[in-house]
């Protein structure tokens, strides 16, 4: 393996603080004594679509993880350092996490909708935050819905399993689960992984358009993915951040040795 100098890196910062959706500073994660994330300090802008990239285990879905607490609960897991959104550290145990993970939505890597109907998986949680008006529960479904690319697919069957529809349409109805919980940001780890080239081609586009409307963060180990759809792109390597930049520096002229070798198959 091919030993990199990790303080050798390039690291933007948002010129504009007032367009910054969230950052983090000196961001530590340790399992055990494993620290998985070294202090990495990175700002999201606005209305952006950041991809996270890296070789396996280089602590990239450990950081996305972080921002909305799912490392909460890990046995033996401890994180330090701030998670600023809108003034507050939302790392801090204070905050009413329940109520964090509305603004900050998650979805995951393979779909995981419910064993319940289209119109109930996206209305558990509204009703569960105490949301009982039918009328404005079939307002958030529709409106959801049409955000994911999906309204058109189910409109006539809300009312069948979640579970009979494709791969690719119970990703798209697990991001319209998050959305309808109007979010500001939205944290998705590796979510096409598990589809085909088309739904993952759908899923992309839809991400493209929701970024109208969210500030959305993506894990991806599919540089092409990345160099599609995002806006920055952060190099992850060893719980490090290594070079974070606009995406077509990063895949046409970065700055770090490292960078250069991962997105030019050279790595390693």
């Amino acid at each position: 393996m091919k030993e990199y100098d990790l303080n050798d890196t390039n690291i933007i910062s948002i010129p504009d603080k007032q367009n910054i959706a969230l950052y983090t500073n000196d961001l530590h994660v340790w399992y055990g004594d494993n620290e998985a994330i070294k202090g990495v300090g990175m700002e999201f802008e606005k209305n952006k679509i950041t991809s996270l990239i890296g070789p396996s285990g280089c602590g990239k879905s450990t950081y996305l993880r972080s921002l909305n607490r799912m490392n909460d609960g890990i046995a033996n897991t401890k994180v330090t350092g701030e998670i600023m959104y809108k003034d507050v550290n939302i790392n801090s145990k204070e905050v009413d996490v329940y109520e964090m993970r509305k603004r900050v939505g998650m979805v995951f890597q393979r779909p995981n909708p419910f064993s319940k109907s289209i119109y109930e998986n996206i209305t558990f949680a509204l009703k569960q935050h105490g949301e009982k008006n039918k009328k404005k529960l079939d307002e958030l479904v529709e409106t959801s819905l049409k955000q994911a690319a999906l309204w058109d697919q189910v409109k006539d069957s809300l009312d069948k399993s979640a579970l009979a529809l494709s791969g690719g349409q119970q990703q798209r109805l697990c991001i319209a689960r998050a959305i309808a919980m109007k979010p500001d940001i939205l944290l998705l780890d590796e979510p096409a992984s598990a589809l085909d080239p088309i739904s993952t081609g759908t899923v992309e586009e839809t991400l493209v358009n929701l970024k109208e409307d969210y500030t959305i963060i993506i894990v991806t180990h599919n540089m092409q993915q990345a160099a599609r759809i995002s806006d920055y792109t952060a190099f992850f390597y060893l719980g490090k951040v290594i070079e974070y930049d606009e995406t077509r520096k990063i895949f046409t002229r970065p700055k770090v040795q490292a960078t250069e070798d991962y997105v030019s198959g050279h790595f390693g």
